[in-house]
């Protein structure tokens, strides 16, 4: 027994030998292997570090020389700034040679001599109130695209204040002659009595207003309801007024007069570019000398904005250059904004501190009925609700018509009465119809516009329903306001996608997808046009289509009609995106631009994970519809341009660098490395108008933040 377990325990012992021998020699192989690896990637480090440090040596090398030639190419937008200074002198004195009787906005001395002669003139006939104040709110206009437009070296800080205090005088001047206007049809209230109830109705319109006026003539209360049918408005009286000398007022105008000026005379938001090179401004020497076809153009009218933009909001509040001052308490005092040569974007590479004082501002704002003007704006226009004192009417005695006259003017009908303060009143139910050419992509917003206050509010206002199919909105008031219907400003942000492609010599398509619906921007020479906007596979907003302006205007046509695919200064509390830094942003615009003649761009799903401090986005010189394979991917920082291996459909984001590719310092030489020699020619030949333009709709959509 003895010699079995001894026979057995050799056999084990062997068995472990041998097993710990091979797994030994397993080891020793497997570090054999693994050294040999560790070697060759070390190798391979040493190689691609190699390659990294003679492609850094090159970019360093060839960076002053590519700089240098780059700004050759960038004289194109200080010969775009000249040409529209130019074409401003040059429309200046246009205006004063054709001496047609319209005032220069710009010139105090004629507006006020303008306002005091229609101030003076008693005529109040509404046709001609109407004519007149289309010619008002043509006046805003220029003087709003000037604020909007002017680079800050060429306005002065008086000018800009004088031009926004003479828009608030012309928006009083008009709504006083609204008033006047409507006195004077009530006045002959019975000449417009409806057969039916005997009571006034009269609904006036032209392009910018419409007056929807009823006089309770019968004072009877079954006929406390009315809609005027050509407008699609209505309301229904509590019972008191039913039997009372009212009239009710539904003035809707197609732009907003009411809302702060800062909120309707914002451009697009500063961009702070740090340790950059900035351009510098052109002086007469330096500046290209405009092609023959773009002095032609000069000569070519601006298309001025279908509506006026511009608001009434007291005159504390009208910040320099229509700056946004972060609140949506209207009587703050907005501080005027220090003028600057950097080109605009957002306010995160700011002054941390001022940047925390911006916050603590917005903390501030504790009252849950006042609207956040930041992140609502009012869409459609302005409705001003009033019941006013029905004025004494005008009685036949023979051939004569005999009217009493009042000096108080228009007077307002109090509702709740000042004697029944304290106690509930019946609500005042209105009924608005909406206007066609405004998209509403959700339920709207019913505000009440605060006077004391110089707030929009939400409180005094209930049960609202809206109804998509008639486009109309029901909902009580507590007394009578103005209101309007806001809209969520950040809707279609961020973008589903974007892309910028050329359609021809100086010619691009811009498009972008937003959750609602796709627009595309035609941009041609010096101007650029809304090609369609596609909601559910159905073309919307046809009217504004096919209207050749400039890109101030396009802005504020398309926010005017609930289409807003510009992003704000302070967007970026309000919208989830990766926050860009300004250097990267500003540089890719403007080198997008300027290769936008030859070369197409658009979205990347990388973009979001490169981080703030560069640019993801795809580049083909010939893209093909619904194709990947002409499109690479590029890297930017400002600085410095790369190619990336990976394409959209990789797994993971890697900066990895393209094989045979090298670094450079702009994107123009990071594009020309493989471009044909058509498409270089193309860029360099571009038109710097075109140029120019295309720089503005990118500045403005922010499609490298916000998609």
């Amino acid at each position: 027994k003895s010699g079995g377990k001894e026979k057995v325990s050799n056999t084990k012992q062997l068995r472990l030998q041998k097993e710990e021998e091979e797994r030994r020699l397993k080891e020793e192989e497997e570090a054999r292997v693994q050294a040999q690896q560790e070697a060759a990637r070390l190798e391979k480090e040493r190689i691609e570090q190699e390659r990294m440090e003679k492609l850094q040596a090159k970019y360093q090398e060839q960076r002053e020389s590519e700089l240098a030639e780059l700004h050759s190419l960038e004289q194109k937008f200080l010969s775009a700034q000249q040409w529209k200074t130019d074409y401003r002198a040059y429309a200046k004195w246009e205006h004063y040679l054709n001496c047609d009787g319209s005032p220069d906005p710009t010139l105090l001395q004629e507006l006020n001599t303008f306002m005091s002669l229609w101030r003076e003139d008693q005529n109040e006939d509404i046709q001609l109130v109407l004519e007149k104040g289309e010619q008002v709110l043509n006046l805003m206009e220029k003087l709003q695209f000037l604020l909007l437009d002017t680079p800050p070296s060429e306005i002065t800080e008086k000018e800009t204040v004088q031009y926004q205090e003479s828009i608030l005088d012309l928006q009083n001047l008009l709504h006083q002659k609204y008033n006047g206007a409507t006195q004077h049809l009530l006045k002959t209230a019975n000449t417009y009595e409806d057969s039916e109830t005997g009571n006034m109705q009269a609904v006036i319109k032209d392009k910018n207003v419409t007056f929807c006026i009823w006089a309770n003539l019968k004072k009877k209360v079954r006929f406390r309801n009315h809609v005027f049918c050509d407008a699609g408005h209505g309301f229904q009286l509590p019972k008191a007024l039913a039997v009372s000398s009212i009239a009710v007022r539904i003035l809707h105008t197609r732009y907003d007069h009411v809302s702060p000026l800062w909120l309707q005379c914002q451009g697009v938001p500063k961009l702070e570019v740090p340790d950059s090179e900035e351009l510098t401004q052109p002086s007469k020497d330096n500046v290209e000398e405009p092609k023959e076809e773009e002095k032609q153009a000069r000569q070519e009218p601006s298309v001025p904005a279908e509506e006026e933009m511009c608001s009434d909001g007291s005159k504390t509040a009208v910040p320099s250059k229509g700056k946004s001052n972060g609140i949506a308490d209207g009587n703050e005092t907005t501080e005027e904004t220090e003028k600057s040569e950097t080109l605009d974007i957002p306010p995160e590479v700011q002054d941390p501190q001022l940047r925390e004082e911006t916050n603590e501002e917005a903390e501030m704002m504790t009252d849950e009925g006042v609207v956040d003007l930041q992140r609502f704006v009012p869409v459609g226009g302005v409705y001003h609700i009033d019941a006013l004192q029905l004025p004494p009417q005008v009685r036949q005695v023979k051939d004569w018509s005999m009217v009493e006259l009042l000096n108080g003017g228009l007077e307002v009908y109090p509702y709740p009465p000042e004697e029944a303060e304290g106690t509930t009143q019946p609500p005042i139910k209105i009924t608005l119809r909406l206007p066609d050419n405004v998209m509403h992509f959700e339920d709207p917003v019913i505000a009440r516009w605060d006077p004391t206050g110089q707030q929009w509010r939400t409180d005094g206002i209930s049960n609202m329903t809206y109804d998509t199919q008639e486009k109309s909105v029901t909902f009580e008031m507590a007394a009578f306001y103005t209101v309007a219907l806001l809209q969520d400003t950040h809707l279609n942000l961020p973008y589903r996608a974007w892309e910028l492609q050329p359609t021809g010599t100086d010619e691009a398509l811009l498009v972008v997808t937003t959750v609602f619906a796709t627009v595309q921007i035609q941009i041609k020479g010096n101007q650029c046009m809304l090609s369609s906007v596609v909601m559910e596979e159905k073309d919307v907003l046809s009217h504004l289509s096919g209207k050749w302006t400039n890109p101030v205007n396009l802005r504020a046509l398309l926010r005017n009609a609930g289409v807003n695919i510009f992003p704000g200064e302070h967007s970026h509390k309000y919208v989830s995106v990766t926050k860009k830094a300004a250097l990267a942003e500003v540089r890719a615009y403007q080198q997008m631009a300027l290769m936008a003649s030859a070369f197409a761009f658009s979205w990347s799903k990388w973009n979001q994970e490169a981080g703030q401090e560069q640019v993801v986005f795809k580049v083909s010189e010939h893209p093909e519809a619904d194709s990947d394979k002409d499109w690479s991917l590029y890297m930017f920082n400002g600085q410095k341009a790369q190619k990336l291996k990976i394409t959209e459909t990789s797994e993971a984001f890697s900066e990895e660098l393209e094989e045979d590719s090298e670094f450079h310092s702009t994107l123009y030489h990071m594009l020309k490395d493989s471009a044909s020699k058509e498409a270089i020619n193309k860029v360099e030949t571009a038109s710097f108008l075109f140029i120019d333009v295309v720089y503005q709709l990118l500045l403005a959509t922010r499609v490298l933040t916000y998609s």
